[in-house]
């Protein structure tokens, strides 16, 4: 038996060294040094400033270096680097500064922790090794995630020069006189021993005891007649009852309330007799009269326990929602209390120490030294056995609770400095700003507006050590010595010193340093770390010659409207008149798709559940993490898990071997000047990749990442792989090399490949660049490269309508295909004989469908007969044709056994 000949050799495989597996985790490292040893990020830059390309701004929001990357802070930073990378490969000159914040209380927390009674000079060192050691785990991660940014000359909030900025930009706010001193409550963390911004203040669920506590009238028209009664639930801060208020125009009965044993006369607004009764047992028995809440004003009422009165004052905030109607005021423990407090001329009491115990002013010795918690049990006691507790219960409620303590915070009245944000029309400014910024999602602008226009004025000053002093002396009677120019001296100093001058010098030494008189004592207090961001369109936008104020974008999640953005705005319309920002996008917070709870660094590998980024890119590669980031919802929160996550990989797998595909068929191809005769499925793609290249380029001018992903891998998954790669294997591999259509097809697949590698540069940073290496006719590295234009002469044509109506005329073939599959009549699709029918509005598609060659490659099968009917309808059988060995297609041969086109083929290599 003779050996058939072996056909191989003369067939034109695909060949690429492009390997089918990315083997990212071995490989990505590798391509990073490349990266920062030809100075890529530096190159990208340079070349669009040299170009005059116009400037995209995105200004990174600091991470706080006090942890390892977590999968959040990853989300946070790949969208920010898609961001740039399409803006740069769009023609704009994109620079990325990154940036950390260094001080505040996370640090200097853990620090101290570490090691109690350290003097302030060795922690702030402690703090500086501790925050620069994170810097530098972060740094490595965020440049292992492909990340490209001017890694060597990040802005640090504990640099002299940026510490100088936050100094600066405080004078130019005691020049506008926003800033004052002020004993007021503020949200205290005793477990801190600090006062806390809004955005240090998380909620946790608490049981608090709430009490019902009588107030006996002694002063106005009801003294001696009626006792008023208050509801709580905050027990501890009756010692520093000066006031109850009540709703001018709400109206209160005064009766006779009866629990069955004793008789009493009560005060309580209408709205919550039945309440009342249900929670304490007294049931209203007789209305004696009922009066109008301004009728009560100027009347006084008898401490429960202390030896002074409280005034009745009006006040609009009381509602009926709970409680009697009547509110325990205390100016020194809540923001309502102290205004009301100041608008009647009640003081301000807050005998509560820096722990959180009783001082002496609390009036009563065996309170003296407890803590206010603690204290609760002993409280109700005192008025149980008084006869002044008319009720108890548990109450259930979402509580405030320092971030970084856990502990609940206190409102406690304390000498503080603050920003007004009503002086100078600061929240209004800022209010109006707002407005003049584009949110997206849109919802933010209503976030961030809420905030702005509820928040209290700002406290600043914090009892910390680890951060930037607030700059002012006190006299020797304790008053406070401020001004623009003592702040602006400071600034100078520091920028020279850094701010350890302040701590480590003398009050003496350092008020001579600054031309002060003698006698003054330097404040112990530091700002407020998020004035330390905040300022950061100062000391970074202002500083940095290729950058500008306000940027072109913000990028945070969704926690920033109470915390960056929100400081950010509020001190750039102070310093500046404007927001520091034109956009700002927000992106929701990476949650465990179990529990629903965010990721963070002190979750991290709890329950074994891993959100560490390293774990991830140690396991899958980078751009298996960025492939993730891109393909999620970022306006809504992300769930996640390693089982979701490892979801992408089939994508990737998809994506990187299609690149493999398209190289492996560019094998020998070299551009031409020359106009391609492109077949209809060669337009069809082409014209398919125009409408993908649209999409993705409208999603990336707005950011929407998942757009790019999911256009990609459809068009890869369904045009390119499905229908044209595998209807024109045939023709790349059979056709002779230089057949005119087989290069009509090389031409085709390289704007293809040109096309998907620079619109995934931005999201495969890594694979996009190893493809374009493995290219014959790339230049230089990918994100060196501009987006694929939009060619018209690939618009959507009569093209694309007729190929979608030849895939409706293959359906019909693959029903009548599959039937003679299933009864084995034959067993592939290229061994069908069709008959086809088609209706009189398909007539024009009648000359292309008799056409051997098309028909056969584009359907793939073995023989087409068509006539025009009444409707389309499609029968199979078997062909009775011999398969050509050496394309393996059934097709009318010659005496040695091949097709014609082989024949030739083979012939010519002869």
């Amino acid at each position: 038996m003779s050996d058939s000949p072996n056909y191989k050799d003369t067939l034109t495989l695909p060949q690429t060294s492009f390997p089918m597996r990315g083997d990212l985790v071995k490989n990505e490292p590798k391509r990073l040094d490349i990266w920062n040893k030809s100075g890529i990020y530096e190159k990208i830059v340079s070349a669009r400033k040299a170009a005059g390309a116009p400037d995209f701004i995105l200004h990174d929001g600091p991470p706080f270096a006090n942890g390892d990357v977590h999968m959040g802070t990853a989300l946070n930073k790949l969208l920010k680097d898609m961001v740039v990378k399409s803006k740069t490969m769009a023609g704009f000159h994109a620079p990325f500064v990154p940036g950390w914040d260094c001080h505040g209380l996370p640090i200097e927390f853990k620090v101290v922790k570490q090691a109690a009674g350290l003097e302030p000079a060795e922690i702030r060192r402690r703090c500086t090794e501790f925050a620069a050691g994170f810097i530098d785990i972060q740094r490595a991660s965020f440049r292992r995630l492909g990340v490209f940014a001017d890694w060597e000359n990040p802005y640090l909030t504990m640099n002299p020069s940026y510490e100088a900025s936050i100094l600066r930009v405080f004078a130019k706010l005691v020049e506008n006189g926003s800033i004052y001193q002020s004993k007021k409550p503020v949200q205290w963390s005793y477990g801190a021993q600090t006062a806390l911004a809004e955005a240090e203040v998380e909620y946790a669920d608490k049981v608090s005891p709430a009490i019902f506590v009588k107030f006996p009238i002694v002063e106005g028209a009801l003294a001696g007649k009626a006792s008023m009664a208050i509801w709580t639930t905050t027990p501890w801060t009756l010692p520093a009852n000066l006031g109850i208020a009540v709703h001018p125009e709400f109206t209160y009965v005064v009766g006779k309330f009866s629990d069955g044993e004793t008789e009493e006369n009560f005060v309580i607004v209408r709205e919550l007799l039945e309440a009342f009764a249900e929670k304490t047992g007294f049931v209203l028995k007789e209305t004696l009269s009922e009066v109008k809440g301004r009728e009560l004003e100027g009347s006084k009422a008898q401490h429960p326990f202390l030896d002074r009165t409280s005034q009745l004052i009006l006040a609009n905030f009381v509602t009926t929602d709970s409680g009697t109607g009547a509110v325990h005021i205390a100016p020194g423990h809540g923001a309502d209390d102290y205004v009301a407090g100041q608008q009647n001329g009640l003081g301000v009491l807050s005998p509560v120490d820096d722990l959180g115990h009783f001082t002496a002013e609390v009036g009563l010795e065996e309170l003296v030294g407890q803590h206010v918690f603690k204290s609760n049990k002993r409280i109700i006691e005192i008025l149980r056995e008084s006869g002044h507790l008319l009720g108890e219960e548990e109450y259930h409620h979402s509580y405030p609770h320092c971030w970084r303590s856990k502990t609940p915070i206190i409102f406690r009245a304390v000498e503080q400095f603050f920003i007004s944000l009503d002086g100078n029309d600061l929240r209004s400014k800022a209010l109006e700003e707002i407005d003049k910024v584009k949110w997206m999602p849109s919802w933010g602008r209503n976030r961030i507006y809420g905030t702005v226009e509820a928040r209290p004025d700002w406290c600043i000053s914090r009892q910390r050590t680890w951060g930037v002093p607030l700059p002012v002396f006190f006299d020797e009677n304790e008053k406070a010595v401020i001004s623009a120019d003592l702040a602006n001296k400071v600034a100078d100093l520091v920028e020279k010193e850094g701010t350890n001058i302040w701590f480590e010098t003398s009050d003496e030494d350092l008020a001579a340093k600054l031309g002060l008189p003698a006698g003054l004592k330097k404040g112990k207090d530091t700002l407020d770390v998020w004035i330390d961001s905040g300022c950061s369109h100062a000391a970074v936008l202002d500083s940095h010659p290729e950058l500008h104020a306000p940027a072109d974008l913000y990028l945070e999640a969704t926690d920033q409207h109470r915390g960056w953005f929100q400081s950010s705005l509020m001190l750039s319309t102070a310093f500046r008149g404007h927001a520091p920002y034109k956009r700002v996008m927000t992106h929701g917070f990476v949650v465990d798709k179990d529990t629903g709870k965010k990721t963070s660094k002190s979750d991290d590998k709890k329950g074994g559940k891993p959100t560490d980024a390293a774990h991830f890119y140690n396991k899958y590669g980078a751009d298996i993490v960025r492939l993730w980031a891109s393909s999620v919802d970022w306006q809504n929160e992300v769930p996640f898990g390693e089982d979701l996550f490892k979801q992408v990989a089939e994508p990737y797998r998809r994506l990187r071997n299609t690149l493999r595909i398209l190289l492996g068929n560019l094998d020998g191809f070299t551009p031409s000047d020359a106009s391609p005769e492109y077949t209809l499925l060669d337009k069809w793609i082409l014209e398919r990749l125009h409408e993908v290249t649209r999409e993705c380029l409208a999603a990336f001018e707005s950011f929407e990442f998942r757009k790019v992903f999911n256009a990609i891998n459809q068009f890869c998954t369904n045009d390119l792989s499905a229908i044209y790669i595998d209807a024109l294997k045939d023709r790349m591999y059979c056709d002779a090399p230089d057949s005119p259509r087989r290069l009509a097809s090389q031409a085709a697949m390289h704007e293809v490949f040109l096309g998907i590698t620079k619109l995934l540069a931005p999201i495969l940073a890594f694979t996009a660049e190893e493809a374009w290496e493995h290219a014959s006719f790339t230049k230089g590295s990918v994100h060196e490269q501009d987006f694929p234009k939009l060619n018209p002469a690939h618009a959507p044509s009569e093209t694309t309508q007729q190929v979608d109506r030849l895939f409706q005329i293959k359906a019909a073939m693959q029903t009548a295909i599959e039937a003679k599959v299933q009864a084995k009549e034959f067993s592939r699709n290229n061994e069908a004989a069709i008959t086809l029918t088609i209706p009189e509005s398909d007539s024009a598609l009648l000359k292309m469908l008799q056409d051997r060659e098309f028909a056969t490659e584009f359907f793939i099968i073995a023989e087409l007969s068509v006539s025009v009917g009444p409707e389309l309808t499609a029968t199979a059988a078997k062909t009775e044709l011999p398969l050509c060995p050496r394309c393996r297609k059934h097709e009318p041969v010659l005496t040695s056994g091949l097709c014609q086109r082989c024949e030739d083929v083979v012939s010519a290599a002869k």
